[in-house]
């Protein structure tokens, strides 16, 4: 490794309107090489690397050394600063989908910058965006190009942002939380390309992350942040082996553990038979109707009082769209009998009563909340609609009580979402669930948005609230250290359709396919017993 930094920042101090956010934060990336940034959210990771490349709004004030080779950051004029952004150094922001424009091809977003940087348009500009596209591996090229940022998949556009990010040639690729809400899979293949571009251009590269299975995995060297602080840094291997900080212990015992409590053979709760989800393709003029979309294989399953089904697969592999149908929120074939009664055979009223019995938590705590209503009215909505006879003072006796059963304060309760952070967002989802007294839970992706530490908590939190009411959940999820500490028995989809299914460690420890074994080896699980 060259001695000489690529990339420095030195006593880098951030502050808004006169409150510090970061202080102090010295490190340095070297030509070849990948340095994680990591802690949990808040720790002040993305503004740093924002604030040192001049990224911040007017009323943050960067002060520190910054420097990008032998060039001083702190005195580039504004059109120095555009030659440099996208060109000597490229980004990958954390969530593409909000990062590419909606408006316009993927063609037209990678030529952009083609033009800006390199003066290239027309077919020289489109050979070159065909070529970034192939090298970041996404088949069909030339499809992709005229695609527009919805109609791909999240692997799909994280790509497509990551050949934005190397069409110069940057000396120096910033990549902020590249993975989040990814399958494992894809992060695996993500993280593996990066590092083969790395290597090919020689660049060096910043790796923001709060996931501390991929720093181990795909960094050299880790900096630990806390509240704006650095507290720690080296090579990966050191660190994690003798953290020296307590933080930093505290990050690496982070992952979810333990088991869920045993459940006794008891009649199922909820039970489904040759349920199977299609869905009509258009006609297209003078041509005839192609066959149906099976976006759910016909497929049986049970959940019992008290127990957790841990559904697993990539995306699109029919997961949410199982629950959606089990929940009867999308049309399906097949039965569903939820305690003795036929839920596919009720409509109306009759379905809508029963809704008080099933109820969901969603995978975005941000989009998943009213932002124009208050706590109290959030979580009480459901239940003034499905018991109109109760008094405002019972409705807010029982909001209270649920705000503080899940570890809230009921001072909350007149707060909105935005005051809020992404784990608590989701303990007031779970509150404005289980204030209906549900018998089943349907937890689609609960933990993916959040930090490991706060995973962790919610897992504990879930665990308690079925030890105590004897809830049954559906949980949902591609990660497969969450899904182990959660699951009595797990489901394994692909495509719609049952690769295998059984007792979650024996099937997590044990896959019978290679589907289901490239996931556990991309999750990077560690066995819990011999």
């Amino acid at each position: 490794m060259p001695d000489t930094p690529l990339f420095r920042l030195d006593a880098l101090t951030i502050a808004f309107d006169g409150s510090p956010v970061v202080e102090d934060l010295s490190l340095a990336v070297h030509p070849g090489e990948t340095l994680a940034l990591v802690g949990e959210s808040g720790s002040g990771k993305s503004v740093s690397a924002l604030g040192a490349l001049g990224l911040l709004p007017r009323n943050a004030e960067v002060r520190g050394g910054r420097h990008l080779g032998d060039t001083d950051l702190a005195r580039l004029t504004r059109r120095q600063w555009q030659a440099l952004r996208g060109g000597q150094v490229g980004f990958v922001f954390q969530e593409p989908m909000t990062s590419l424009n909606p408006l316009q091809t993927v063609a037209k977003q990678i030529a952009e910058t083609l033009r800006l940087h390199q003066g290239l348009s027309g077919p020289a500009a489109r050979r070159r965006c065909r070529e970034l596209l192939e090298q970041v591996r996404l088949p069909r090229a030339e499809e992709i190009l005229e695609a527009w940022p919805h109609q791909l998949s999240g692997g799909q556009r994280q790509r497509v942002m990551i050949a934005m990010a190397i069409a110069n040639r940057p000396r120096l690729l910033i990549a902020d939380e590249p993975t989040t809400a990814l399958d494992v899979t894809v992060q695996r293949e993500i993280l593996a390309l990066l590092a083969e571009l790395r290597d090919a251009h020689g660049m060096g590269m910043l790796f923001i992350t709060h996931d501390l299975n991929l720093v181990r995995r795909h960094a050299d060297r880790v900096c630990v942040m806390h509240h704006g602080r650095l507290q720690e840094s080296g090579e990966v291997a050191s660190v994690f082996a003798a953290p020296q900080s307590p933080y930093t212990r505290d990050l690496l015992e982070a992952e979810p553990a333990g088991r869920p409590e045993p459940v006794g053979a008891q009649a199922p709760l909820l039970s489904a038979r040759g349920l199977g989800v299609r869905f009509e393709r258009p006609k297209r003029l003078f041509r005839r109707r192609p066959p149906a979309f099976e976006a759910v294989k016909p497929l049986d399953l049970t959940v019992a009082p008290g127990e957790t089904l841990g559904i697993v697969g990539e995306s699109g592999s029919g997961k949410t769209t199982l629950a959606l149908a089990l929940l009867r929120l999308t049309g399906s074939q097949g039965e569903i009998d939820f305690d003795g009664e036929r839920l596919d055979r009720l409509h109306g009223n009759a379905l809508r009563r029963r809704r008080r019995r099933l109820q969901v938590v969603f995978q975005d705590p941000y989009g998943s909340l009213s932002p124009r209503l208050p706590v109290a009215d959030i979580v009480s909505e459901g239940l003034r609609f499905h018991h109109p006879e109760l008094s405002r003072e019972e409705v807010e006796r029982r909001v209270r009580d649920t705000l503080r059963e899940v570890g809230l304060p009921e001072q909350c309760a007149a707060r909105y979402p935005h005051e809020f952070s992404g784990g608590q967002r989701q303990r007031i989802a779970v509150a404005r669930a289980i204030i209906l007294e549900p018998e089943l839970l349907v937890l689609d992706e609960p933990t993916s948005a959040l930090d490991r530490t706060v995973q962790k908590q919610l897992v504990a939190l879930l665990r308690e609230l079925q030890r105590r009411r004897g809830l049954s959940y559906l949980f949902i999820s591609h990660d497969l250290a969450v899904v182990r500490a959660m699951a009595h028995r797990i489901l394994v989809l692909k495509d719609g359709e049952v690769m295998e299914s059984g007792d979650c460690l024996e099937v997590l420890e044990h896959p019978a396919t290679d589907y289901t074994r490239a996931l556990v080896e991309a999750a990077g699980l560690t066995p819990v017993r011999a």
